[in-house]
């Protein structure tokens, strides 16, 4: 058996280990091992408090040191949330979402006649929300097979065994996904991601020069589709989640790709600032910087 096949065997192993728990106690560990990479200021750690510094620069160190140190918890509650969300019966899974925030967001999106994007950015927990609505539509979404090779499969059988599907993340791959939305079908994209430069623009997110994506820009001008932007909110004391729909920016359907660029960001920031603790602040979302500018992280 060589390295990787070993290392996807042992994350297999672990993450059907960690479904055998109550949601209660593994977001319990979680938290217990995201508390410990923070007080060991790991990698994910120095990402985050330089992050929240950029982003918040009005907060006292004190304020950066609680939300990062909170962050940071939220942060390993999503990485043993993950036996509960790709192992357990989707129905059992989906017995998480207590309620839905917005819901009449997505009937005024269904009346329209038109095909709907939804936005969901890495907040909360992200595989709940797409697990939702896949089970609620015929969903599209972009998928990026993993580092790990023989994780490929086992990724692909578990997000779509509720009826999702997973289109590549290339040009066969888009095209699929104006073709879903010409046909008033529903797709699913990370909004917050940094693209490649060639398929980024700069628009501001805190404030701050981010590279974003186009491709949610373009599929929009050229399909007319409705958008709007969700997640999974984390309840306290293992409670489940809110599924929670927002209304974009008025911007985001604008014609100028950067003022639709600024409005995706905007979006994704309101949203983030509903519950600051539960955004992946461990992302290095300012990687790529201007011409000239200095980079952000060690």
């Amino acid at each position: 058996m060589n390295k990787s096949k070993l290392i996807a065997t042992l994350i297999i192993f672990l993450i059907r280990l960690v479904s055998k728990l109550s949601l209660r106690w593994a977001q319990r560990l979680g938290g217990w091992l995201g508390a410990l990479t923070w007080r060991c200021n790991a990698g994910p750690a120095r990402v985050t408090r330089t992050n929240l510094q950029r982003c918040f620069p009005e907060k006292s160190d004190a304020e950066i040191n609680a939300l990062g140190a909170a962050s940071m918890r939220e942060t390993g509650k999503v990485a043993f949330e993950t036996g509960a969300v790709w192992e357990w019966p989707a129905e059992k899974t989906l017995s998480l979402i207590k309620s839905i925030d917005g819901e009449h967001l997505i009937k005024e999106a269904e009346d329209a006649g038109k095909g709907l994007i939804l936005l969901a950015p890495h907040l909360g927990n992200w595989e709940v929300a797409g697990l939702f609505f896949a089970a609620r539509y015929s969903m599209a979404a972009l998928y990026q097979p993993p580092k790990i090779e023989e994780l490929d499969d086992y990724m692909r059988a578990v997000r779509e065994r509720n009826g999702s599907e997973l289109v590549p993340a290339n040009k066969r791959g888009v095209m699929r996904l104006f073709h879903i939305l010409r046909e008033q079908g529903v797709i699913g994209i990370l909004p917050d991601q940094e693209p490649e430069l060639s398929g980024g623009v700069f628009a501001p997110f805190f404030g701050i020069p981010a590279n974003t994506i186009k491709l949610v820009s373009k599929l929009i001008e050229r399909t007319d589709a409705k958008v709007l932007c969700v997640y999974a909110k984390r309840l306290p004391e293992g409670e489940g989640f809110v599924m929670t729909v927002r209304s974009v920016a008025a911007d985001i359907y604008s014609e100028d790709l950067e003022t639709s660029a600024a409005a995706l960001n905007a979006t994704v920031e309101a949203c983030v600032r509903d519950t600051p603790e539960q955004y992946q602040w461990e992302y290095k979302r300012f990687k790529r910087r201007p011409d000239g500018e200095r980079h952000f992280y060690d």
